[in-house]
């Protein structure tokens, strides 16, 4: 029988609220791949999914999957702590990936990270409270020649010193 035809009111109504809390187009995707064999295999594309519509994972997300997928919760949740890649916590309007490649930290890297910390109040993997700015390591973003580089968002900016961090978070809070 299927996950999606529970057959008591208290599966039905975790169900429902699982569906709920879900976009309707990934609801449909766990649908589709219940009936191949063993759907858990689809975890991780299912979480995927669900990070690239809200940008991270929470737990009525993670709930919700586990329900519908059925699989136990401590799965999932495992599953989204273990890879690096999903996110657990939203990610700020900007996010600022400094490169900590070899290239980047000869050239100083280090101490602009050092004045992004202080200015921001943050460090890698956080957000800022008003969820503005988030911060991330990047090993190599592939502009050695530009070094010291950080991104923010998908704009690269090139030979950043310490001195010019201010003035450049200013720049992007200030946008609408």
């Amino acid at each position: 029988m299927s996950r999606f035809q529970p057959t008591n009111a208290c599966q039905r109504q975790a169900i429902d609220e699982s569906r709920a809390t879900l976009p309707a187009d990934i609801v449909d995707y766990i649908q589709k791949v219940e009936g191949q064999p063993h759907p858990e295999s689809q975890l991780i594309s299912v979480l995927h999914k669900i990070q690239r519509h809200y940008g991270y994972l929470d737990r009525a997300h993670m709930d919700a999957v586990a329900h519908l997928l059925g699989v136990p919760a401590a799965k999932v949740s495992g599953v989204a702590t273990f890879y690096h890649f999903f996110r657990l916590t939203p990610r700020g309007k900007y996010v600022i990936s400094v490169c900590m490649g070899t290239a980047c930290y000869v050239k100083g890297a280090d101490k602009v990270l050092e004045k992004i910390r202080e200015e921001l109040g943050i460090d890698f993997g956080e957000t800022t409270r008003d969820g503005l700015f988030s911060l991330e390591e990047a090993r190599c973003l592939g502009t050695c020649g530009l070094a010291p580089v950080l991104m923010i968002n998908d704009e690269v900016h090139a030979k950043v010193s310490p001195d010019k961090v201010p003035a450049l978070l200013e720049r992007y809070a200030a946008q609408p």
